[in-house]
């Protein structure tokens, strides 16, 4: 959470796969500024810093880059209009790279702005040290004056802070930086009393944690939170030293005098977030990270509130707890975890917020006896879908990472999660000629239904499950293990099914399709070997058939209602149907690319289902693409301001059934997003 000092009701959120919002005050949404990121730079999804500048309410920068996306590419983005677009978008990656979803993604803010000058700009990287830039983020020059390039477990620098005090010469020559080590390693935490052209470690500054966040109260004392670790939860066995992220404190230092007092709560914990009123030094409110104390009903983090500058603090959750779920049926049930950062209002110091490992709460009165907070997410879309149905004649079914997935009726409103609750859902599936039959696989567990997914009951799974598929007629079950063996059943109703090996498929990440009407027909793609694998016995055994491209979109699909016509969507080979059961296949004219393939209700007008996919048509932008005469002619139906980034890794572009035009796509980060044909009067 980062808010804004110079106008009132202005807050921002970064996410570690979901991009960069803005708070709307007026409706309670949260409003989304990334994306329009391409499939290309899908990578900025990953959002490592956010900074105001303190002269101008409307400019905005953001710190973005994922290591494991778009070749790690890493850039400043600069915006006049509070978001609402970029007019600047600085490549640095040749000088440093971030991570926006890695290990310290819970510290900061390593992006500054000097607050005396809005064309300075600092930004701590993880491998390179600090750089700033004396231009509003055009260019990037490193300061080698701060000894410090990266640390064991890569997070680098931790926060960088500006003394809004020490402004001298038309900058300020006063900054902190704090280090993502222990002192054992090195100093973590550094001072530079001349605008950065040196650097001094802080003398006697704690050694056994490393810092998190740190703020300026008015009174000149710099407020620390430490832990044992970079966080948001433990690091890896293989570092050296350890961090195991369950211990920590709470520091107060004097800047003119250069002393140190413990503050810490007398809780033991690590901690993050820290704010102070800035009417009123002695007030402090800082919250606790990875730590699971008894949380209302639940177990999660705890925040302590200070009137006296941390000699004694108050446990706001011990005191008294209340969740306002704000409509959201299964928050109830979770608690507000890797409390990363807590924001005091600065216009109305008694409301507060605080970012969670599913989301953002507020308070409107932190001193009330309990204190209510308010599950603040509307339009915060944060999640990484893993599969979604439409149900013809019944409801959208959707799984996702973490949190299992919901049944959607309204998809305008809340849905209930699926129960028995699932972590992440890898497995969905539907019976495409019974779809009251449906199950689900995740957490080494499989889940069915016989009533779209009202109810479910478990199914003994043979080994680890991942992915899922079911027969057209839903009396064969196939499910894939984490090493890609596949298991097939036809009594998976009984309480103790029998299950016997698929044959044919091999480890080679084909994920097998039902026929939609002929149960003994499965389909699975061998991205590999660049063939179709076809099974003509109900998916106990799979042969070799039609060639194809290599490397394609794993997830196939079969045209609703008709028997053999399977769709491929092979990436840069385009797109490829077979009319003959997988025999053959012939490339879809035009489609240059094509990521994702699925399909929706026919058209009225249309004879055959509605096909959308993401991906180029003769060589235009990429994007969702809507065909309604089986591909020999195709409309783009978002824009360069909707990309999202891209369904991620191929995952899912599918219609819906039961509404003409609605079509629905996977994220790396975003969620479901869908979209829906403009209606005019």
């Amino acid at each position: 959470m980062i808010a804004s000092r110079t106008q009132q009701n202005l807050f921002y959120a970064r996410t570690d796969v979901g991009g960069a919002y803005r708070w709307n005050n007026a409706t309670g949404r949260w409003v989304p500024l990334l994306d329009f990121v391409s499939e290309d730079d899908v990578g900025l999804m990953g959002t490592e810093s956010l900074a105001l500048d303190p002269k101008d309410s409307a400019v905005l920068y953001v710190l973005a880059g994922t290591p494991y996306f778009s070749n790690g590419k890493t850039v400043v983005m600069r915006s006049t209009d509070y978001g609402a677009t970029f007019s600047r978008i600085t490549d640095v990656s040749a000088q440093f790279r971030v991570n926006g979803n890695g290990m310290g993604r819970s510290n900061g803010e390593k992006l500054q702005v000097d607050p005396a000058n809005s064309n300075v700009l600092y930004a701590g990287s993880r491998n390179n040290g600090l750089f700033r830039s004396t231009d509003a983020g055009a260019s990037f020059t490193r300061l080698a004056s701060l000894p410090v390039t990266t640390t064991p477990n890569e997070n680098g620098v931790s926060f960088v802070l500006l003394d809004p005090t020490s402004v001298a010469n038309g900058a300020a020559q006063r900054i902190f930086i704090g280090v993502s080590r222990f002192g054992s390693v090195g100093a973590n935490l550094y001072r530079s009393d001349d605008g950065g052209a040196t650097f001094t470690p802080v003398a006697n500054a704690p050694a056994n944690f490393m810092p998190q966040r740190a703020v300026l109260a008015s009174d000149g004392n710099l407020f620390i939170t430490y832990a044992n670790g970079g966080g948001p939860h433990p690091g890896s066995d293989n570092l050296n030293p350890r961090e195991p992220m369950d211990d920590g404190a709470v520091w107060k230092y004097n800047v003119a005098a250069g002393s140190w007092t413990n503050v810490t709560p007398g809780f033991k914990a690590c901690f993050s977030g820290v704010t102070v009123d800035p009417n009123n030094p002695q007030r402090v409110l800082v919250c606790t990270i990875n730590t699971w104390a008894a949380q209302g009903n639940n177990w999660g983090d705890h925040f302590f509130l200070s009137t006296n500058g941390g000699s004694s603090w108050v446990d706001v959750v011990q005191r008294g707890f209340t969740l306002d779920t704000d409509g959201v049926s299964w928050i109830g049930e979770n608690s507000i975890h890797w409390a990363s950062s807590i924001e005091f209002d600065p216009f109305d110091t008694k409301s507060a917020w605080v970012t969670s490992g599913n989301g953002v709460y507020r308070t409107k009165n932190i001193d009330a006896t309990p204190a209510t907070w308010s599950f603040a997410v509307r339009g915060l879309e944060e999640t990484v879908p893993l599969g979604l149905v439409s149900v013809p004649g019944g409801p959208l079914l959707t799984t996702i990472g973490d949190y299992g997935g919901f049944r959607h009726t309204d998809i305008d409103a809340y849905a209930p999660v699926h129960t028995p609750r699932l972590t992440s859902t890898p497995g969905l599936a539907v019976a495409p000629a019974k779809t009251s039959v449906v199950a689900r696989a995740g957490a080494n567990k499989i889940y069915r239904s016989a009533d779209t997914g009202l109810t479910w009951t478990q199914v003994p799974a043979q080994a680890t499950t991942n992915l899922l598929a079911l027969s057209a007629d839903g009396g064969t079950l196939l499910h894939t293990d984490g090493s890609n063996v596949t298991y097939r059943s036809t009594d998976f109703t009984n309480a103790t099914p029998t299950w016997t090996t698929v044959t044919g498929l091999g480890s080679n990440g084909a994920r097998p399709e039902a026929d939609p009407v002929n149960a003994a027909k499965f389909y699975a793609y061998d991205p590999g070997a660049g063939r179709m694998l076809v099974s003509t016995n109900g998916g106990a055994s799979f042969a070799a058939a039609g060639a194809l491209d290599n490397w394609g979109a794993p997830l196939i699909r079969a045209a609703p209602g008709r028997e053999g016509d399977v769709w491929v969507g092979l990436k840069g080979g385009g797109l490829a149907r077979s009319t003959n059961s997988g025999a053959s296949f012939s490339k879809v004219a035009n489609v240059t690319y094509c990521a994702a393939v699925g399909f929706g209700k026919t058209m009225s007008g249309a004879s055959y289902p509605t096909v959308f996919i993401w991906g180029s048509v003769d060589g235009g932008k990429r994007g969702i693409y809507r065909s309604t005469d089986a591909g020999a002619s195709w409309i783009r139906i978002n824009d360069d301001a909707h990309q999202f980034g891209g369904p991620g890794n191929g995952q899912f572009v599918n219609g819906d059934m039961n509404t003409e035009g609605v079509v629905y796509m996977s994220t790396v980060g975003r969620g479901v997003v869908y979209g829906a044909p403009v209606t005019t009067p």
